[in-house]
């Protein structure tokens, strides 16, 4: 008995009547909770979105602050108050 090739298309997965890219688009539509990502996948995405939230906090922490809205201590700013 030969050895079946490991796959990562769903639609081998799934029986469907005619195996058709067309039929399997209509039953995923019909059968939204059936569909679901694998494990493995949702892992790596998950890991990937957490290196990327580290990379970004990093950057931030790592450029220099800039103050957007500057205390003014002008008479100019005083004078548009009033």
């Amino acid at each position: 008995m030969t050895r079946r090739k490991k796959t990562r298309s769903l639609a081998d997965k799934v029986t469907i009547r005619t195996g058709k890219r067309k039929d399997y688009k209509k039953w995923r539509h019909e059968n939204p909770d059936q569909v679901v990502s694998s494990r493995r996948f949702t892992q790596k995405k998950r890991q990937q979105r957490k290196l990327q939230a580290e990379r970004k906090l990093a950057r931030q922490e790592q450029g220099e602050s800039i103050a957007i809205h500057p205390e003014r201590n002008d008479t100019s700013t005083e004078e548009r108050n009033e």
